[in-house]
């Protein structure tokens, strides 16, 4: 990985812009290609998009994936990562303090809704974070009644449900919310619709973050309709770039890419983009900034060059924007 870079506390935003009085698309937009950095607003993207270019966007809608829960009598969380085609479900158990790994299997968790789960076997082996799970009730129901979004210790209070969905949610799905899109206004996607800026929907439904230290991406959730299939095809066989809205379309795209097209899929995924894998249709991405040493970081990298990604986390750090799903953006174009 070439990006290396020190992330100080007070630059991990907080709090949804609104309630530092900025409207979604009012946080700030750094702009990085081979030819330089540029600072802007989220609302001026259509600037440095031309006619013809495609926006591909994940229509995944965010669960309420947090659950309070017990374990042997002691209070603890549950976030429901992934449900599985078995019916079971990815589960993290979390304290305060980070990601509960003394699970064992056959373990029993209470649930709110006089439900429980049980822990079946590790969802990586030889990993200890996540685990597969069977669950008393069905997971939708409770989560609908007890649920909440997942956030982490740098965000100190709870938001509603509403703040963790993006202009593009239909479905809902993602553990955690396919953070950047948030942005987007219906107003914004109105003038770029306008101004010739081609929008292709697909989807993946995103799993849980912070993985221990050399724990691989998640398999997760996807699907490529034909039409957008088709647009990618016809945007770049007339010279037009595609550029991913977020980590998550990047790797449902490319997911759905062979020998340079894309065709319709759907599935499961275990793509890895990075230095093994580049980027085959992918020109650019839009994306919130992420932790230091991130294995998206390896996919930014495979999508818009390693100086391309190291000049803007250099700037990023430098201008003070803001990190996480909560935080500033950045569009990195290849070209």
């Amino acid at each position: 990985m070439n990006v290396h870079f020190d992330l100080p506390p007070e630059l991990s935003a907080s709090a949804p812009p609104e309630a530092r009085g900025l409207s979604r698309d009012e946080v700030r937009l750094l702009v990085a290609s081979p030819s330089g950095v540029h600072h802007t607003a989220f609302g001026s993207l259509g600037d440095h998009l031309r006619p013809g270019d495609v926006l591909v966007v994940n229509t995944s809608g965010t669960l309420p994936a947090a659950v309070d829960a017990r374990r042997a009598g002691r209070p603890i969380a549950v976030h429901f990562a992934t449900a599985l085609d078995d019916g079971s479900w990815v589960v993290e158990l979390r304290a305060p303090g980070g990601p509960l790994l003394d699970g064992r299997p056959g373990e029993r968790v209470a649930l709110p809704e006089d439900a429980s789960l049980t822990l079946l076997a590790p969802a990586v082996p030889g990993a200890a974070r996540l685990w597969r799970a069977s669950v008393s009730v069905p997971v939708p129901s409770l989560l609908a009644a007890a649920g909440r979004p997942i956030r982490y210790g740098y965000v100190p209070r709870s938001w509603p449900l509403s703040d963790y969905q993006t202009v593009f949610a239909r479905e809902p799905g993602s553990a955690e919310m396919p953070s950047a899109a948030r942005p987007f206004t219906p107003e914004l996607v109105t003038r770029l619709v306008t101004d010739g800026v081609v929008i292709a929907p697909l989807l993946l439904h995103t799993g849980v973050s912070s993985p221990e230290a050399g724990e691989p991406p998640q398999a997760e959730r996807f699907r490529v309709p034909a039409t957008t299939a088709a647009l990618v095809s016809w945007v770049r066989g007339r010279g037009g770039r595609v550029i991913a809205v977020g980590t998550t379309a990047a790797r449902a795209l490319e997911s759905a890419a062979s020998g340079g097209e894309v065709r319709a899929a759907e599935g499961w995924t275990n793509l890895v983009l990075g230095p093994d894998r580049p980027a085959r249709v992918v020109d650019g991405i839009v994306t919130g900034l992420h932790a230091p040493e991130a294995s998206h970081l390896l996919l930014l990298e495979a999508v818009a060059g390693a100086e391309v990604v190291r000049q803007a986390y250099a700037a990023a750090v430098a201008e003070r924007y803001l990190w996480h799903e909560f935080g500033d953006v950045s569009l990195l174009l290849r070209h």
